[in-house]
C-alpha cells in the first residue's frame, strides 16, 4: 500500500492529508491530482515541489484517460477528496457538483475497477444524514437524508461506492467526518472566514440565530483518521469519524474574536441560508473501538494553533483574497508538466 493516488490533494483537508502521510511514512510514493479549480490551491504544497515522493498532475477526476494513465503506471490505492465542498456554492451551481461529486467518483470506480486497484478510500461527510434534533448524534446506521445539492451530490457518490462494493466485490471504503478546521482551509468557510475578517476588522457574518451546531475536528485528527482505515479498515465498511466537540457557531466566532483581542461588535447576523441544517454531531465508536482511533486536540487548542497559522501566513492569504495563488502553478512547475500526457 505504499503507491497512493491522492485527488484533490492541493485542497485543504486533501494537502494535510498528503503532508501527514509523507511525513508518517517517508517511503511512500503520491501522485496528487488535482483540477485546480478556485478551491485546489498548490501554494497548500509548498515545500514538496522537490520531494522525489510526491508528484503533481494538474487534471480532472472525471477525465477517465487521464486517471486510467495514472493507474496503468500503477497505485495500490485510491484516496478520494476531489470535491465540489461549500454548501452555499451548491445552491447556485449544483450541476457542478453532480459533476465532480458524482460522476468523478464514477469515474474513479470504473477505473480503479479496470486496474485493479487494491482499496479507494471516499472520503465523505456527515452531511450526508442530514440535520439531528437537540439529542443524539449520527451512527454509521443512521439513515441518508441529505438537505442541500451539495450533500446530496455526496450522499449519490457514497451510495455509488457501496453499491460496487456489493454488487462487484470492489475494495471500497467511505469515511463521513465531521466539520473540519486548521491550516491551508479556503476562506469561504467558517473558521477561516471568521479569522479573516476579524484580522481585517470586518463584520463577522452569522447565518440566522447563530445557534447552528458543528461537531468540530482538528483537520491533522482527521487524516489520522484516514491512516487508520487506509490501513485497517474494512472493505465495503463505512466509517464516521468525529471529535466529539459540538459548538455552536456564534460561539465559534466569539473564541475566535477573544484570540485576536477583537470587539464582539463585529459580529453582524444575516439571513439563514436556504436549508439550513440545525445540528450535526457523529458518533465515532467505530473507529475508537475497531481501529484504535480517537480524536486527540481539544478545540481551544486547535483554534489557537489555527489562528496563529493564519497570522503567521498573511502571505497565503493575501494571495488566496487576490487570486494570486492561481498563479502558482506555472511558477513552481511550469507549463510543460500540466498533464501527465506531457510530463
Amino acid at each position: 500500500m505504499s503507491r497512493i493516488l491522492v485527488t484533490g490533494g492541493a485542497g485543504f483537508i486533501g494537502s494535510n492529508f498528503v503532508r501527514f502521510i509523507l511525513d508518517r511514512y517517508p517511503d511512500y510514493r503520491i501522485v496528487n491530482l488535482d483540477k485546480l479549480t478556485y478551491a485546489g490551491n498548490l501554494e497548500n504544497l509548498s515545500g514538496l515541489e522537490k520531494n522525489p515522493h510526491h508528484s503533481f498532475i494538474q487534471g480532472d477526476i472525471c477525465d477517465a484517460d487521464l486517471v486510467g494513465r495514472i493507474l496503468e503506471k500503477g497505485a495500490d490505492v485510491i484516496v478520494n477528496f476531489a470535491a465540489e465542498t461549500h454548501v452555499d456554492r451548491s445552491i447556485l451551481q449544483s450541476a457542478d457538483f453532480v459533476r465532480t461529486n458524482v460522476l468523478g467518483t464514477l469515474n474513479l470506480l470504473e477505473q480503479a475497477r479496470k486496474y485493479k486497484v487494491a482499496r479507494l478510500l471516499q472520503v465523505s461527510t456527515d452531511e450526508v444524514y442530514g440535520s439531528l434534533g437537540p439529542s443524539g448524534a449520527f451512527t454509521e446506521l443512521s439513515p441518508i437524508a441529505p438537505n442541500s445539492p451539495y450533500a446530496a451530490s455526496k450522499a449519490s457518490a457514497d451510495l455509488l461506492v457501496r453499491s460496487y462494493c456489493k454488487t462487484h466485490g470492489f475494495p471500497g471504503i467511505i469515511t463521513r467526518c465531521s466539520n473540519n478546521y486548521g491550516p491551508y482551509q479556503f476562506p469561504e468557510k467558517l473558521i477561516p472566514l471568521l479569522i479573516s475578517n476579524a484580522m481585517a476588522g470586518l463584520p463577522l457574518p452569522i447565518y440566522g440565530d447563530g445557534l447552528n451546531v458543528r461537531d468540530w475536528i482538528y483537520v491533522r485528527d482527521h487524516c489520522a483518521a484516514l491512516d487508520a482505515v487506509l490501513h485497517r479498515g474494512r472493505d465495503g465498511e463505512v466509517y464516521n469519524v468525529g471529535a466529539k466537540q459540538e459548538i455552536p457557531n456564534i460561539q465559534v466566532a466569539r473564541r475566535i474574536l477573544e484570540s485576536l483581542g477583537k470587539d464582539e461588535n463585529l459580529i453582524t447576523y444575516v439571513e439563514d441560508r436556504p436549508g439550513h441544517d440545525r445540528r450535526y454531531a457523529i458518533d465515532s465508536t467505530k473507529m475508537e473501538s475497531q481501529l484504535g482511533w480517537h480524536a486527540e486536540i481539544l478545540f481551544e487548542a486547535g483554534l489557537r494553533a489555527t489562528v496563529e497559522w493564519y497570522r503567521s501566513n498573511s502571505s497565503w492569504m493575501e494571495h488566496v483574497r487576490n487570486g494570486e495563488y492561481l498563479t502558482y502553478y506555472d511558477r513552481m512547475y511550469g507549463q510543460r508538466q500540466r498533464t501527465l500526457a506531457e510530463r
